[in-house]
């Protein structure tokens, strides 16, 4: 056991990280948590940052640990959210701890760039990204701005993956995943828009070489080496970002699937050979985000459990103390799509209530308003599945153009939909998606993130040969749960219509 080769995983969210070993044998993966702690948003200066110098120290406890347990690392590789970044100075060093994506400072920067500086049609034909205020982009206006010092003196411009990986090798390099999360890459090029960061006032040499997931960065420096005790383990650019590695993880069979990556957020897509970059995208606002060889995942952000998560913080003591499937089940003896809405509206956003937010839509559109519990978490339950429903509709009709067709050229369907994340373990959410769908759906993993990160890096080792023996691996390691729509259709397509009317998209 002690002589079996690792990989090891650093997956940070915005919440919380945690350090990950796995290892393939048999054809199948197996993984084990070494650590797990709180991601801190340190908030001073009216300003929000996070604590690089925090998840470093955070890496290096994890691999010590590993060390003590005499386990042999084969490589490290290192996923996080999206879109924040790091100045390094001409000395080597930090010039100040990353501003977090939650800093007010972009709200009014994004009008006022598209307005005054590139429009949004054509920030949209470079780039492909949906247009969200916190994108890198906006976040390098705002500061430049602003004149932030740091940004001022800058040598190079590292997202947080990347720099943690530079903390680890001394090697600047720019991961594709990651970087397709900025609002600045085309993906046509592969690389950063010269245009782009021009405009923010920088250069395509403030930002580390571009690197495929899968390629090796550097090994770990002296100095790592000898606070942690291993030697120079090789660190691999994984998909850096966590949405990418957690696709990358589907256990997918083919290429004829959708995913759900389920959770507070819901993020549906597929995977394409090439960027979907028209009028309709931009219309229906879809993103095109780097996937791993050469893939591109086209998706389209959808509110997710947050209403209910919202809605569950503010009902009384009682309901809080049932678990999700008791009070999920009472909400499944209630009448169906008596109430809808739609779950991306704008006054779900951030509401000072959900709970109201929602009645308040249900007695506009002149529907009955939900008021117990069990009627709300149906009303969000039933809404979720058919604003699903609306989105793989048009994934399919983004999927049957000539341009997105198999290697062979056939024509490609959607026969399933694969539920990763948290969210692959609502049994109730899962039904209804299948329902509303008319196709299976797969749900798990959980815990996809991880995995992806992990065989990511058996791939660049040579012990996997591409995503589809991955993937195989994958679903021979995982268990899934099968969800097949029912004899219902009628009334699901009934209440399709229904929410077409009701958010006026008819």
């Amino acid at each position: 056991m002690e002589n079996k080769a690792y990989f090891f995983a650093v997956d940070l969210g915005a919440t919380s990280g945690r350090t990950i070993i796995g290892s393939i044998a048999d054809g199948r993966l197996e993984q084990e948590e070494i650590t797990r702690f709180p991601n801190n948003l340190i908030e001073t200066g009216g300003h929000f940052y996070w604590d690089i110098y925090a998840l470093y120290f955070e890496m290096i406890r994890g691999l010590k640990e590993v060390a003590r347990r005499g386990l042999t690392i084969t490589s490290i590789g290192i996923d996080t959210w999206g879109v924040d970044f790091v100045f390094i100075g001409d000395d080597g060093a930090i010039l100040r701890n990353p501003m977090a994506y939650r800093d007010p400072h972009t709200f009014e920067a994004i009008d006022d760039y598209l307005k005054h500086v590139i429009s949004r049609q054509e920030v949209y034909d470079i780039t492909g990204i949906q247009f969200m205020n916190f994108n890198s982009l906006f976040q390098l206006y705002a500061m430049q701005k602003a004149g932030n010092t740091a940004m001022k003196h800058c040598k190079k411009v590292l997202f947080v993956p990347d720099a943690l990986s530079w903390m680890l090798t001394g090697e600047a390099v720019c991961e594709y995943t990651i970087a397709s999360t900025s609002q600045m890459l085309d993906p046509r090029t592969g690389d950063l828009s010269e245009k782009l960061i021009e405009s923010v006032g920088l250069t395509r040499q403030h930002f580390g070489r571009m690197v495929q997931p899968g390629t090796q960065i550097g090994v770990l420096t002296e100095e790592v080496q000898q606070m942690t005790g291993l030697g120079p383990v090789p660190v691999i650019a994984v998909a850096g970002h966590d949405t990418g590695a957690a696709v990358a993880a589907v256990p997918a069979k083919n290429e004829q699937f959708a995913y759900l990556s389920s959770g507070t957020w819901s993020l549906m897509g597929i995977e394409t050979k090439e960027a979907i970059i028209n009028a309709r995208s931009y219309e229906l606002n879809f993103t095109n985000e780097g996937g791993i060889e050469g893939t591109t995942r086209f998706l389209k952000n959808i509110c997710g459990m947050w209403l209910y998560e919202r809605c569950r913080k503010e009902w009384p003591e009682e309901v809080r103390k049932l678990s999700h499937p008791e009070l999920q089940g009472s909400a499944m003896q209630v009448e169906a799509f008596r109430s809808i809405i739609n779950p991306d509206d704008a006054l779900f956003a951030n509401p000072s209530s959900m709970i109201e937010a929602i009645q308040q839509y249900c007695r506009k559109t002149g529907q009955a308003v939900p008021e117990t519990p069990a009627e709300i978490c149906r009303c969000i339950f039933d809404s979720l599945a058919l604003r699903y429903k609306q989105v793989f509709g048009w994934l399919k009709e983004f999927m049957n153009p000539t341009e997105n067709r198999g290697a062979q050229g056939q024509s490609l369907s959607i026969n399933v939909l694969h539920v990763i994340g948290g969210g692959s373990l609502n049994k109730y959410l899962n039904q209804f998606t299948a329902d509303a769908l008319g196709v299976e759906v797969l749900a798990g993993p959980q815990e996809c993130t991880a995995i992806g990160n992990i065989m990511l890096q058996a791939k660049a080792m040579g012990l996997v040969k591409d995503i589809w023996e991955m993937r195989a691996i994958i679903a021979a390691s995982v268990e899934m749960v099968a969800y097949h729509p029912s004899d219902n259709k009628a009334a699901w397509d009934a209440a399709y219509e229904k929410y077409l009317t009701i958010t006026n998209q008819k």
